[in-house]
C-alpha cells in the first residue's frame, strides 16, 4: 500500500498535465478522427498518462506510453495506460506504430543550472531546448509502419523552425495543426509525414 507521502513525492517528480499537454491531445485527436487513422499508438514521455489515455478513449486506438521515469510510469499505469519503461524509442520494434506522440522536454536551460531529479528531466531541453527533441527526431522513422505520422509539441522557446528544419532533415514534412500563444512563448503541435 502506498502511503500519502509516497503519493505526493510521486505527484512531485511526474511532470502533470497542462495547457500544451491539453494542445497535444486536441490536436492529435482531431487529426486522427480526420485524415489520420491509427490502430497502435505510442506517446513517448508520457508522464502523467493524460495525453495517453485520451487519445486511447477518443480515438479507440490501442496508445502504449513509455517514459524513462519511473514514477511515470506507475502514474501513467493507474490511469489505465500500457506503459513501458523506455529512453525514447530504444525498446520498440521497427515500423511498429501507427503514430507516435511526444511532448518533449523543451526550456532551454543552462547547463550549470540544471538539477538532478526527475522533473529536471521532464522539462529541460538543454542550452537550445532541443537537447531530447533531436535524437527522437534521428529515430522515430525507425518505429513508424510505412504512413505512420508523428505529433509533436515544439515550443518558441526551442524554435519551432529550426524543429521543423531538423525534421525535414531526417526525411519529414512539418505541418503546423494547432498553435497556443501564452505570454513567454507559443505552443505549436507539428505533424510529421514521411
Amino acid at each position: 500500500m502506498t502511503d500519502l507521502a509516497d503519493r505526493r513525492d510521486a505527484e512531485t517528480e511526474v511532470y502533470q498535465p497542462a495547457e500544451d499537454s491539453g494542445l497535444l491531445a486536441d490536436a492529435a485527436i482531431a487529426d486522427l478522427h480526420g485524415d489520420a487513422t491509427a490502430d497502435l499508438v505510442l506517446e513517448v514521455g508520457t508522464g502523467s498518462g493524460y495525453v495517453a489515455e485520451r487519445v486511447a478513449e477518443e480515438t479507440g486506438a490501442r496508445v502504449l506510453g513509455s517514459d524513462v521515469n519511473p514514477h511515470a510510469c506507475e502514474q501513467a499505469s493507474q490511469r489505465g495506460v500500457e506503459t513501458v519503461r523506455a529512453d525514447l524509442l530504444d525498446p520498440f520494434r521497427e515500423g511498429a506504430f501507427d503514430a507516435v506522440l511526444f511532448n518533449p522536454p523543451y526550456l532551454p536551460t543552462d547547463p550549470g543550472t540544471e538539477r538532478d531529479d526527475w522533473m529536471a528531466v521532464a522539462l529541460s531541453g538543454g542550452e537550445d531546448g532541443r537537447a531530447v527533441v533531436e535524437p527522437f527526431l534521428a529515430e522515430v522513422s525507425r518505429v513508424l509502419a510505412e504512413d505512420g505520422v508523428v505529433y509533436l509539441l515544439v515550443s518558441s522557446l526551442a524554435g519551432v523552425d529550426e524543429v521543423a528544419e531538423r525534421a525535414g532533415s531526417e526525411g519529414f514534412a512539418a505541418v503546423a495543426l494547432r498553435d497556443e500563444s501564452f505570454p513567454f512563448e507559443t505552443l505549436t503541435v507539428l505533424k510529421l509525414v514521411r
